[in-house]
């Protein structure tokens, strides 16, 4: 379903073979792995431990002497082989999937030129052609207004069609482009008839009128044309571990050089003037400004700008007043061009952690499962694809809701990458060690009779105690 809406209008009406549309399934099932791994873990647990205890095949096991924990271990040890797994599949082969299914996806999104020209923008897809429509009729797909260069010459805009309606389609083999134009005019001039005379270049001139006229446009190079995947290659969804550390060392250098020349560039606007020196009042000077002030003739004091100020005149006011403006403004400009770019490198770079902390959450978040749904299973001793199924799916959603939270505190730098991503981990870690305690212990904490027995004798103690009052 998540296919079906992303990327439905992607594949509608593209003429794909069979083969192209399995081959992005195949890859966009694989980017979800990562995901429904741990989900996959916590269901089969809890039917599996749900089942033995349905059928009392766990108080058998306990009643000769096994304890749950030692029931556990070999599914334990396949948990964490799971984890593993998951956690290589993660980082070596989901990044490969990620940038051939975007490699793929873009190229199925250039596949029918018809479909991508929009409306009052000159399209240039077509090799040798420059398309302009004013309108599309979404119901009837007639295109209005229709302007076309044709520059298949390769002599410059020599040839111009103008219609005022038509309609544009492929073939049925899909290697033409078909053109059906309503009511238009061709332009063209006749290069091979030029003249010249005394240096003044005569072009002779045709134009033509039609009511109905047929354009077919070869298509060649229109087929599924695959893109070089190195232009994706870059993105945080197709890298692994060691190539994001990489990226995420060189935001950081990047980061540190922009602070640095930021300050640079302040404290060359703000204190180092040619001819002025400027002085914070609790500034304490230092030996090294006071040797350079002695160098160039200037006498250091501290000095307060009202008084200085009012001792100016009115013309001499007037500059001080312009010329602190103008610093500000400029001051303004710097500081608000270097936040845009140190805001954007932040988000990218938050990107990348975000992206190395997911590889380690999800793999491990399958060992945190079994040991949630094992416990559960054994508490609620039902099997099956009924209760297990409705207590995973909200176990995985409470999980999810939390993790997303997290991972959007994250990319608005309001936590730190490690603090928002591990966070949901780090409130399941508790839960499913209280579970497995609780199922170790035979509690009963997920049997409805309990609740109720336990609020029947707390109505008991409070009717005694409002009697003897």
């Amino acid at each position: 379903m998540q296919f079906l809406w992303k990327y439905i209008d992607d594949l509608i009406g593209k003429g794909l073979e069979m083969s192209v549309i399995s081959e992005f399934l195949l890859y966009t099932s694989a980017s979800l792995v990562p995901m429904a791994m741990p989900l996959a873990v916590l269901l089969a647990s809890l039917m599996t431990f749900g089942n033995m205890a349905e059928n009392l095949e766990l108080v058998a096991l306990k009643s000769s002497g096994i304890s749950l924990v030692r029931i556990m271990a070999p599914v334990m040890v396949l948990s964490a082989s799971i984890a593993i797994g998951a956690f290589l599949f993660a980082n070596y082969i989901m990044p490969v999937t990620n940038l051939k299914m975007r490699s793929l996806l873009y190229d199925i999104q250039q596949q029918r030129p018809e479909l991508s020209i929009k409306p009052g923008v000159f399209d240039n897809n077509l090799e040798g052609y420059s398309i302009r429509i004013g309108d599309r009729d979404n119901k009837t797909s007639l295109l209005k207004d229709i302007l076309i260069f044709d520059h298949t010459r390769k002599e410059g805009n020599i040839k111009v069609t103008v219609a005022d309606s038509g309609y544009m389609k492929m073939s049925a083999d899909e290697k033409h482009l078909l053109l059906t134009l309503y009511n238009g005019r061709t332009y063209e001039e006749l290069q091979k008839q030029k003249t010249d005379k005394r240096h003044i270049k005569s072009y002779p001139h045709q134009r033509s009128h039609f009511e109905h006229q047929e354009l077919i446009i070869e298509m060649t190079g229109f087929g599924l044309n695959r893109t070089d995947e190195n232009l994706f290659r870059n993105s945080f969804q197709m890298l692994n571990i060691s190539q994001l550390q990489h990226f995420e060392d060189s935001l950081e250098g990047d980061l540190g050089l922009l602070v640095d020349g930021f300050h640079a560039t302040i404290d060359q606007t703000l204190v180092r003037k040619s001819k002025n020196l400027m002085i914070k009042r609790s500034r304490i000077l230092s030996d090294s400004l006071k040797a350079i002030a002695r160098e160039e003739g200037l006498e250091v004091k501290r000095v307060h700008v009202d008084s200085a100020f009012a001792q100016l005149n009115k013309l001499e006011q007037r500059r001080a007043i312009t010329q602190a403006i103008n610093f500000a403004r400029s001051n303004k400009g710097l500081t608000s061009s270097h936040a845009n770019s140190s805001d954007w490198k932040i988000s990218k770079l938050r990107r990348y952690q975000i992206e190395i902390q997911r590889k380690y959450t999800y793999s491990l978040l399958c060992l945190i499962f079994f040991f949630i749904g094992a416990p559960l299973g054994a508490i609620i001793r039902k099997g099956g694809l009924g209760m297990p199924v409705i207590v995973s799916v909200l176990m995985f959603l409470i999980y999810y809701v939390i993790s997303m939270t997290g991972e959007k505190f994250v990319r608005e730098n309001i936590l730190p990458p490690f603090a928002g991503m591990w966070i949901s981990t780090f409130i399941l870690i508790p839960v499913s060690i209280w579970l497995t305690y609780k199922a170790a212990n035979d509690s009963v904490i997920m049997n409805v009779e309990t609740y109720f027995l336990w609020a029947k004798k707390l109505y008991q103690r409070s009717r005694k105690i409002f009697q003897r009052r």
